[in-house]
């Protein structure tokens, strides 16, 4: 028998008074009650009970053991309280990962209207160069995009997104527009350090045909809205996520390279630990940020307009 259920035993027997009464109580034999008592003394070297044919009277130790153990069981019920409690109510610390580009623009924002709907939760925003490994790092929600992640955990698309290739109008004006992958060879190509991507491959699709290119170029950075300020300033060629310069597109600032030809995929998922105890602090952000990028989760759309 563990110790709170030791202590249990003891404040019930101590209340009944008696082996008999215990024994009903806990729908065992009187011998059993006596057997158990006995063996809890021998476990505390110390004896509880002052027994006799007539009454049981407690112990110098006995009364120390009860009223102390009564102590703890209460504590110990405030424990589970709060942690059932916890279970029901958004409460607490919540750890969130997300990349730097993605996370600062949209995640940031977003945790702030979650804290004003939440104010019980405290959200910490940790933002990298690429995701955070949800268990070894004990985050609560990791932000990831690319292929779906890891089995092991639950996942939920929070967006859909692709890549994309681009470059400024000025760059395509002086050296021409490639017309192939292979073409990307002879061209000056920005790149973004992030994953565990090989760096400067890229892999393209178009219909059954695939194609892998090793491209150059004179500047790389593990941070997306630098390598966009090259591709504005002329640079080169950009490989980026259609959730950073779909504005630019739009507006013409930067214009599409081999739009034909598709790039590995870029969906936008939060990573959790799921399950049956899904904490309510987890299962309310998860909820919020579903709720918030909807309309970037249209029905039957592969890619997603920001």
């Amino acid at each position: 028998m563990d110790g709170f259920s030791d202590i249990a035993f003891f404040a019930l027997l101590s209340k009944e008074g008696s082996m008999r009464s215990a024994a009903q109580q806990l729908g065992v034999t009187g011998p059993a009650v006596s057997k158990r008592l006995a063996a809890l003394e021998a476990r505390l070297g110390a004896r509880l009970m002052q027994r006799t044919t007539r009454r049981m009277g407690l112990t110098p130790e006995g009364e120390r053991y009860l009223v102390e153990g009564a102590r703890l069981l209460s504590e110990l019920g405030s424990l589970e309280r709060a942690i059932g409690g916890a279970a029901a109510v958004p409460q607490g610390l919540l750890r969130v990962n997300a990349t730097f580009g993605f996370g600062r623009r949209h995640i940031a924002p977003a945790l702030g209207t979650f804290a004003r709907r939440f104010p019980e939760v405290e959200v910490q925003l940790q933002l990298s160069d690429r995701p955070a490994d949800l268990a070894q790092d004990r985050f609560d929600v990791v932000i990831r995009m690319g292929d779906m992640p890891d089995s092991r955990w639950t996942a939920r698309v929070l967006a859909r997104n692709r890549r994309v290739l681009c470059a400024s109008p000025g760059y395509l004006q002086d050296r021409g527009a490639p017309s192939s992958p292979q073409a990307l060879t002879r061209h000056a190509c920005l790149f973004i350090r992030e994953g565990d991507e090989a760096f400067g491959t890229w892999h393209l699709r178009n219909g059954a045909q695939t194609e892998t290119v090793k491209v150059r170029g004179p500047l790389s950075a593990n941070d997306g809205e630098s390598a966009t300020a090259w591709a504005l300033a002329g640079h080169g060629i950009l490989m980026r996520s259609e959730w950073e310069v779909g504005p630019l597109l739009r507006a013409g600032q930067l214009l599409p390279v081999l739009p034909d030809w598709r790039l590995p995929p870029a969906d936008i998922y939060l990573q959790f630990h799921g399950g049956a105890h899904l904490p309510a602090k987890t299962k309310a952000l998860v909820d919020h940020l579903v709720e918030v990028f909807a309309p970037q989760r249209p029905p039957g759309r592969a890619d997603a307009s920001w």
